[in-house]
């Protein structure tokens, strides 16, 4: 099966009250904020998957604007843009047909066409276009092509809008199939040394980053060879702005990280040991886990804690119940400050990359089930008993498997779990989250 391309990534910019966030309910549906409940995820309404006829891709609120006045909105706003023009690879910029066009809007599509970005401007609050297309049209004056006529409310213009904008996306080219370099996203907090990590790793200081207020920086993507393999790191560290609100700087954070989340194979969380480990880090995994990817837990600065006997023992345990849904990623303790460890967490990529990729055959897979059947039985439920039929791996990134069987209801969370563990138990797949879909064939009882 070819290596499954990442999603694209849609920004959307806007100022407060032109709908964004009735348009965001829309696009994702009713349960936007939480796919599935995984224990101990919780996510904010910052990104949501959208599906579009073939086409799937994240699309991402850059953050709410306080309107305390012109100037501050404008400043916020601009912000926002250059939150999307760091990370998305189309912008959907939205206005209102209702306040007309400001001079915000202005300000803000100049930043925006200065970016090479592509940008489709969406007049949404359309709720009657035969009356209000001499309204979109003065969206002209703004220079950055057609305005695009939608109503979020009633749902109208919202295919022929979503048709314009699969055009933008990144062809999937055939070079991304063949190219069979491990693609690695290091990902946490601010200043739990991941540029200095990356800059180790690389052996020269080219991600350092400016504390002046508001500078910023496209994400770099650094090529490295180790012992002759070739990786490629997606650094995230991203952009430390002074004078931000506490949620701003986690709403970046977390765009930040899906967006480099969405690129990779292996994502290495990167956790501060002299801090250990905290509910921001249990958000970045959380997308990381959602996502499917390989995952490695790297404590960083291990060489500052004091230790005894125990130390990493304790640590672990911290890090497993901190990040109980994500039991299978591998914990490595280094020092980018030192260099301590940092060949270990190439081996650990490698060896994370690989299960990420592995294939089972279906012959050995039901060998597994029908054993792992035997020895616990399947659970019943007012006289129905499941039975397990068939198994059989369909994908990789992450190894995903269909399980045919009669009454897919009674094949309860726990169970699933427990043919995962079986399966775990054979063939390892350290540092790799598993998928399973279930899917029901009904037979003829004899």
């Amino acid at each position: 099966m070819a290596y499954k391309a990442s999603r694209p990534i849609v920004a959307v910019v806007g100022r407060p009250n032109v709908g964004k966030s009735t348009f965001f309910n829309v696009m994702a549906g009713s349960d936007i904020s939480i796919v599935k409940d995984t224990p101990g995820i919780t996510r904010d309404r910052i990104y949501a998957d959208v599906s579009w006829l073939n086409y799937n891709f994240t699309l991402i609120d850059t953050g709410g604007i306080e309107p305390d006045s012109k100037d501050i909105i404008l400043s916020q706003m601009r912000s926002q843009a250059q939150v999307a023009i760091d990370t998305a690879d189309v912008i959907l910029f939205m206005v209102d047909v209702k306040q007309g066009l400001v001079d915000a809007d202005g300000k803000v599509a100049d930043m925006l066409r200065r970016s090479q970005k592509p940008v489709l401007l969406v007049v949404n609050k359309v709720d009657a276009p035969a009356k209000q297309m001499a309204d979109v049209y003065e969206f002209y004056n703004l220079g950055i092509g057609d305005p695009w006529p939608v109503s979020s409310v009633n749902r109208t213009g919202l295919g022929d809008m979503l048709d314009e904008l699969v055009k933008y996306f990144p062809e999937q080219s055939t070079e991304d199939e063949e190219d069979d370099r491990i693609r690695v996203a290091i990902v946490g907090k601010p200043n739990v040394g991941k540029s200095s990590l990356i800059n180790r790793l690389l052996g020269e200081d080219r991600l350092i980053v400016s504390d002046i207020a508001g500078t910023t920086r496209d994400a770099v993507d650094a090529e490295v060879t180790y012992h002759g393999k070739q990786y490629i790191f997606i650094d995230t560290a991203g952009v430390r702005r002074k004078n931000k609100i506490k949620e701003d700087l986690e709403r970046f954070m977390i765009i930040r990280a899906v967006s480099a989340i969405e690129r990779a194979d292996v994502v290495v969380l990167v956790i501060d040991a002299t801090e250990g480990v905290t509910e921001q880090d249990a958000k970045i995994a959380g997308i990381a886990h959602e996502r499917g990817k390989a995952a490695i837990v790297a404590v960083n600065k291990w060489d500052a804690v004091e230790k005894d006997d125990k130390t990493i023992y304790r640590f672990q345990e911290k890090i497993r119940q901190t990040l109980s849904f994500m039991s299978y990623a591998e914990i490595i303790f280094i020092s980018a400050l030192t260099g301590q460890h940092l060949h270990k967490l190439y081996e650990t990529i490698d060896m994370v990359a690989e299960n990420h990729a592995m294939r089972i055959s279906t012959g050995v897979l039901n060998e597994i089930m029908t054993e792992a059947v035997a020895m616990q039985q399947p659970p019943t439920d007012k006289g129905k008993r499941l039975r397990l039929y068939y198994i059989t791996q369909v994908s990789v990134k992450p190894p995903t498997f269909v399980i045919f069987v009669n009454y897919k209801e009674l094949m309860h969370f726990s169970y699933t779990r427990y043919i995962e563990n079986k399966i775990r138990d054979t063939f390892g797949f350290r540092g790799t989250p598993l998928h399973f879909i279930i899917r029901e064939r009904r037979e003829k009882e004899q």
